[in-house]
């Protein structure tokens, strides 16, 4: 059920969870690789790591009680390319993984992932009230993903706001 990308293990405090490797990410084997993409500091700025991680750091944070997971396991140049199919499957899968690994949290990193994932119409940032797999707080923000047009200090605040559920 794991994927090569995967780095999770029991009772993590927070699951990343993206739609899928980029090209880069999958070339390297690390997630959030490419140079444009700012998770790292995003992370670091909203205090939920205690510095700025790179890439290739990613699968030591499974000690800090930080995995990584996406819906689908394929890499893409961009979320556009995922099929429907794809989404069914992984829907599936991604459920399985949470609900065995059971992490306190599932942050979707992406609007779109938690929409897919829930098969729900709408979702606001942050925690949401109704979670998917019973004692897993889910929770949404926006994509870290250059691309995104929206303030960096706008997503790094909604990324903060998950420090409230968490010993981040």
């Amino acid at each position: 059920m794991l994927d090569k990308m995967d780095h999770i293990k029991q009772d993590l405090r927070i699951l990343f969870i993206g739609f899928n490797p980029s090209l880069v990410s999958g070339e390297v084997g690390h997630h959030y690789a490419n140079k444009h993409n700012r998770f790292w500091k995003i992370l670091y700025e909203a205090g939920i790591t205690v510095r700025q991680y790179k890439p290739e750091e990613d699968f030591t944070l499974l000690n800090n009680g930080i995995g990584f997971t996406n819906i689908v396991s394929r890499p893409s140049r961009a979320a556009e390319e995922i099929t429907s199919e794809e989404y069914k499957v992984g829907r599936i899968i991604l459920r399985q993984k949470i609900d065995e690994y059971k992490p306190k949290i599932a942050f979707f990193v992406g609007k779109g992932v938690y929409l897919q994932y829930s098969q729900r119409k709408k979702a606001d940032w942050g925690k949401q009230e109704h979670s998917i797999v019973e004692g897993v707080i889910d929770f949404v923000a926006p994509s870290s993903s250059g691309l995104v047009r929206m303030r960096i200090d706008d997503i790094i605040s909604i990324y903060k706001d998950v420090t409230k559920y968490c010993q981040c």
